[in-house]
């Protein structure tokens, strides 16, 4: 019998060489990018206008010069119907756009982010009574809704950023909600759970701070989107009260004579479109900026 020990051992295994390829560079993140930074200063001179407004020499009630004066070195915007300044009619104005805007989303993030939160984590039937909810207030038309608020309540500042916020708890809670359910069952989230810690620490330290860009985002076209409404109903005089100037009631004034001055409702329009316009894209641009994709957790 033939001893067949030699013949294996002299077949030779072929080397396998591994080859360490070089780990692949994490990609960057997006620029923000030169609109984004003009947005931002845009908005952050409409907010320090408002902010000061009552420290400059112009007074929005004041009967200055002739009505409808066009543009000049003494009234860089003109005045309006009545010989009011229109340049501190519009400075003064921003501050009800800012302040209901900015105040009625907030009240709406606040309730409508809880509430998304808590669904969106631990899903079951709060998942399904607040889904419920929010369907049901989404589809209740949002002007209606304002305009019963302003005919049961009053008309005022306090009532139609409170109509507003209560509105803008659902839409809140819904972008929370989603966000939320995205990230519940990531690693980390389930590491987080099977070593012990407390629910409320999964939820404010890994949870929410991931779904904070989202929030964000949402928070800036929100309040371009309540800046809006709150116009529309200053257009309707169901709004603030005259003689306070809003940009909404300037555009309702200046419709009126809109033949003859057309620039009283150009510059109240221009004003709300860049406002508008940047929150849009600065919402735009921080959605691009801390989008998480799946090859980089």
């Amino acid at each position: 019998m033939l001893d067949r020990t030699d013949d294996l051992t002299a077949v030779r295994r072929p080397e396998v060489t591994l080859e360490v390829l070089p780990e692949e560079p994490a990609a960057r993140p997006k620029r923000l990018g030169p609109l984004f930074w003009i947005a931002v200063g845009w908005l952050l001179l409409v907010t320090v206008l408002a902010l000061v407004a009552d420290l400059l020499p112009l007074d929005p009630n004041a009967l200055q010069d002739a009505p409808g004066r066009l543009p000049s070195l003494d009234h860089l915007l003109g005045t309006d119907e009545l010989g009011r300044d229109v340049l501190a009619r519009l400075i003064h104005g921003a501050r009800v756009s800012l302040i209901v805007g900015l105040s009625a989303v907030a009240f709406g993030l606040l309730f409508g982010g809880v509430l998304g939160l808590l669904a969106g984590y631990f899903g079951g039937k709060l998942d399904t009574a607040v889904s419920l909810f929010v369907d049901s207030v989404l589809a209740f038309p949002y002007l209606v809704f304002a305009l019963a608020a302003v005919t049961f309540l009053g008309s005022g500042l306090f009532v139609v950023t409170l109509s507003l916020g209560i509105f803008a708890i659902a839409p809140n809670a819904r972008v929370v909600r989603a966000a939320t359910i995205q990230w519940r069952n990531r690693e980390f989230v389930l590491a987080a759970h099977v070593l012990g810690a407390r629910t409320s620490r999964i939820l404010l330290r890994e949870v929410l701070r991931n779904v904070a860009p989202t929030m964000l985002s949402y928070v800036l076209v929100a309040v371009a989107f309540t800046i809006v409404v709150e116009g529309g109903l200053s257009f309707l005089g169901v709004s603030v009260s005259p003689p306070t100037p809003s940009w909404g009631g300037m555009i309702a004034a200046g419709s009126a004579t809109l033949t003859d001055y057309p620039l009283l409702s150009v510059w109240p329009s221009l004003a709300m479109f860049f406002t508008v316009l940047a929150l849009n894209v600065a919402g735009d641009r921080v959605q691009d900026r801390f989008e998480v994709r799946e090859g980089r957790l």
